[in-house]
């Protein structure tokens, strides 16, 4: 490949230290992809012969066939992706192989290859989300009446209702979405003619090979075309968001399913035993996707670091972007589906549920409120409340059970409709703005999110 400007074999540990064909082999099929447009191109621009461009491309065809087929195997010393198919290649046809990297540099190959991966890993994963999504719509639109506590500083703070709890994350799965999306469009560009960094002498027609791959463009400066990995960063910083949403929702999910809250069941299914303590069934789903969300933290910390310091342009430094990237798809490629049937098969309990939301005064709120629609400032109807709450506490009472009489000591303008006023369920049906979670709102908010694609 480069034996021409040296005199002496490469050191064994240099080649298993600089070797990347270990971890980059899993792009053979964009590397062939991105080779076929390649020589499709210098044909049609008159660069090589009709023959030769026929035996490459027979020869590509043969090689994809015998990888995926478990015929060829990438037991190489071949420095990479590029250099292991480029050598099976001129193994196969001769000369005519050596000529496929006419205009073309293992700088621009690689910037394709991952565009290309990256590219078709996340559409996988893309279904994915929406999966997950599709399963979250059904679960809401069961609880719509399903009344719990919503939560400040993990204290109960208003009654809610699970559906509207969902909502939440179903919003933020259409945010990951709509940014993964973005990603892709920004990756969805052709570095391929960019050469070493200065592009090439020869009469490439770029945007020919870029359409033929299914891209939107080309990169309109060749520096940038192979010193850009912001396409990696920005996917897997999406990826990292959204596995930040799914550790927030793992930890209710752990928070519920545990004795002290008891709001939802897991499925066996989806839940894993002690080895010593018979009793136990632990959300190990949610434990590790929560403890996951790290690694993918970390895989976006070591793109960011990796790429910080580089001088313009390619640098050996960047081969490490790829397992950073690959362990980043793995990961949520892994976390997903064992994350939706979690999801799809949890039975919430609603009576456990109910009672929660009784608890802890979460209806003081709406005691407020009902002195505000009687006439009294917000401010004097908060103290009101507020006295009340601790009267209540003192003889471990809730709102509700407050006699009338006792009521109008506080204020006399307490009349007996105050208790349908801070019933839960009132409590929940008049708050129906919209993104509020009265069932009658959720619902046509579900109605829309349903649309989603």
């Amino acid at each position: 490949m480069w034996s021409g400007r040296f005199k002496k074999q490469l050191d064994s540990t240099v080649n298993d230290f600089n070797s990347s064909l270990p971890f980059d082999s899993r792009m053979f099929a964009e590397d062939i992809n991105g080779s076929v447009a390649h020589c499709h191109m210098l044909f049609k621009q008159g660069i090589i012969s009709e023959s030769d461009a026929e035996l490459i491309e027979n020869g590509l065809a043969g090689i994809l066939s015998d990888i995926e087929n478990g015929k060829l195997t990438f037991e190489s010393d071949a420095e990479d992706i590029h250099m292991y198919i480029e050598e099976e290649l001129t193994k196969r046809i001769g000369d005519a192989g050596k000529r496929l990297h006419t205009g073309r540099s293992r700088n621009d190959q690689v910037a394709l290859d991952q565009r290309l991966y990256s590219i078709n890993r996340i559409k996988g994963i893309r279904t994915m989300i929406l999966n997950l999504h599709h399963t979250l719509v059904g679960r809401a639109k069961e609880n719509l009446t399903t009344y719990m506590p919503g939560y400040t500083h993990l204290q109960r703070a208003q009654p809610i209702t699970v559906a509207h709890h969902l909502s939440a994350y179903i919003s933020m799965l259409e945010r990951d979405v709509g940014r993964i999306d973005d990603a892709v469009r920004r990756a969805c560009i052709s570095p391929l003619g960019s050469g070493s960094m200065a592009g090439t002498t020869y009469p490439l027609d770029r945007e020919s090979v870029a359409m033929e791959l299914g891209l939107n463009g080309v990169t309109r400066n060749s520096m940038d075309g192979v010193a850009d990995r912001d396409f990696a960063i920005e996917l897997v910083g999406a990826l990292s968001i959204l596995m930040m949403h799914l550790s927030r929702f793992s930890e209710d999910i752990i928070l519920w399913a545990s004795q002290e809250f008891g709001f939802v069941e897991l499925d066996d299914a989806y839940s894993t035993g002690s080895s010593i303590m018979p009793q136990k069934k632990n959300p190990d789903i949610a434990e590790l996707t929560r403890g996951k969300t790290g690694r993918v933290f970390g895989d976006l910390i070591a793109l960011l670091v990796i790429m910080k310091g580089l001088p313009m342009t390619y640098n050996k430094d960047m081969q490490e972007v790829q397992e950073a990237l690959f362990d980043a798809l793995d990961t949520l490629q892994s976390v997903l589906p064992p994350f939706t049937g979690m999801v799809q098969t949890m039975k919430f309990k609603e009576q456990r549920l109910l009672d929660a939301a009784k608890g802890g005064f979460s209806n003081a709120t709406d005691l407020a409120d009902y002195l505000v629609r009687k006439g009294l400032p917000f401010r004097d109807a908060h103290e009101v409340s507020g006295k009340l709450v601790s009267y209540c506490i003192e003889r471990s009472i809730a709102l509700d059970d407050v006699d009338i009489t006792v009521l109008r000591g506080f204020s006399d303008l307490f009349e007996k409709d105050v208790y349908d006023a801070i019933a839960i369920r009132t409590c929940v049906e008049n708050r129906n703005i919209t993104g509020a979670p009265s069932p009658s709102a959720v619902e046509k908010e579900l109605k829309q999110m349903e649309k989603f694609r």
